[in-house]
């Protein structure tokens, strides 16, 4: 018998035990993992640097990175939140950084770091960590929680589920009642195979990115809860930096269009038109008005050669190129239809996206325990007392900057001082 079991060891199972485990010593903590290694995620996160949080300290702030959980996690980050997280770090030998675009990484550069932290942390305070053990039941009973993993039968007084995107323990769930948000993925990157584009992987560029409506797809774009403009004609609209990759496009616009319209990309089944502008202080009559300034400045010289804005070279031919701009016609020679088509495709490029491709290895999905049955002030279930739950297991998910791992951090966090408080 245990007073508290944790089903899951990823970073929300071990932050919560150990804040458990802290305050209540006498308390006995177990962590069921379904694997063999333990904080799995934590170990790739951030290209395997660990991004622990980001270096927003106002919660208003704070939440409007979230496209699910924004209204729900505003009264949680107010308890418990990014500071809070570095200062638990930090206190216990691993120094922090907060790099210029705000993510917070270990000084080591190494998510090592922090795993060595929490299984340390774990290890000292006595909690039980069991691998290999995944749970094919949960049982309420009249007295406590019943956790049936392959071997044995285990009970407890209250059960903590941390498992992240896990179907099985959805299902769970819902046969105790629960209504499980069918999930979607997020967080991900643009296939496109487009002239364009193929062949310079690794060219970044300030950019702003609409998603184009299907006829077929009949939105409101009123009621669409978006974070981000909305022009009129795109269901989606983004801006950041934009990435060219080998498969296509990524960077931070494309992956705030992937988050914050997860479930519209999905009915469109990933299979939509995108729209770039590649130098978006310009519209399409701007540019146009600045080309044909150039024509006059720099009659002379090739267009090719004679790069208009700041775009990566490459990106620049691939687009003057794009517009039917020979490699050797000059400036003064482009006529009028020339001119126009170059600055359709700086300012107003169609791009055809074909699929998805997961952003690197930090799949997130939204999607999850429906969020109007918790109670956000102990995260504990609204339908079953001494239930209790933490990170991606709920629907609340975030943009790509440490996001997720906070909502992890808080949750376990004040479920952790619900549970050792009653």
């Amino acid at each position: 018998m245990f007073d508290v079991i944790i089903v899951g060891g990823g970073a929300a199972g071990f932050y919560a035990a150990i804040q458990i485990a802290v305050q209540k010593p006498e308390c006995k903590v177990a962590i069921f993992e379904r694997g063999k290694t333990v904080l799995s995620k934590v170990k790739v996160s951030g290209g395997g640097r660990c991004n622990v949080t980001h270096g927003e300290f106002s919660p208003k702030e704070l939440v409007a990175n979230y496209p699910r959980g924004e209204k729900e996690l505003l009264g949680p980050f107010h308890t418990y939140a990014p500071m809070d997280v570095m200062a638990f770090f930090e206190e216990r030998g691993v120094p922090l950084k907060i790099e210029e675009d705000g993510r917070v990484f270990p000084k080591s550069d190494s998510s090592q770091s922090i795993i060595d932290c929490l299984v340390g942390e774990a290890d000292r305070l006595g909690v039980k960590v069991l691998k290999n053990s995944s749970v094919k039941s949960i049982l309420k009973t009249e007295e406590c929680w019943q956790v049936t993993t392959m071997n044995k039968h285990y009970q407890c007084k209250k059960l903590l589920l941390a498992t992240g995107s896990n179907p099985k323990i959805w299902k769970q769930l819902e046969s105790l009642g629960h209504h499980i948000v069918p999930p979607v993925p997020s967080l991900f990157t643009f296939n496109i195979n487009d002239e364009r584009i193929r062949g310079i992987p690794g060219l970044s560029t300030e950019a702003s990115v609409e998603v184009l409506p299907k006829k077929t797809f009949n939105t409101d774009k009123s009621s669409l809860n978006l974070k981000s403009k909305i022009k009129d004609d795109a269901v989606l609209y983004a801006d950041g930096p934009l990435l060219i990759t080998h498969w296509g496009l990524s960077g931070p616009a494309i992956l705030k269009l992937s988050a914050w319209g997860a479930n519209i990309l999905n009915e469109y089944d990933y299979s939509f038109r995108i729209k770039v502008n590649w130098v978006p202080e310009y519209s399409t009559e701007s540019m146009q008005a600045y080309l044909k300034e150039m024509k006059e400045i720099e009659a002379k010289k090739t267009v090719v050669r004679t790069n208009a804005t700041e775009l990566p070279k490459r990106l620049w031919r691939r687009l003057v190129q794009a517009a039917k701009i020979a490699p050797e016609e000059r400036w003064a020679d482009i006529n009028k239809e020339q001119l126009l088509a170059l600055a359709d495709q700086l300012t107003a490029a169609s791009f055809k996206v074909d699929g998805k491709s997961t952003f690197k290895e930090e799949f997130v999905t939204a999607g999850g325990v429906d969020l109007k049955e918790i109670n956000f002030k102990t995260f504990e279930s609204k339908l079953h007392p001494n239930l209790y739950f933490a990170g991606e297991i709920i629907n609340v998910d975030a943009i790509t900057g440490g996001f997720n791992f906070q909502n992890a951090w808080t949750g376990a966090y004040i479920a952790a001082q619900a549970i050792i408080s009653s």
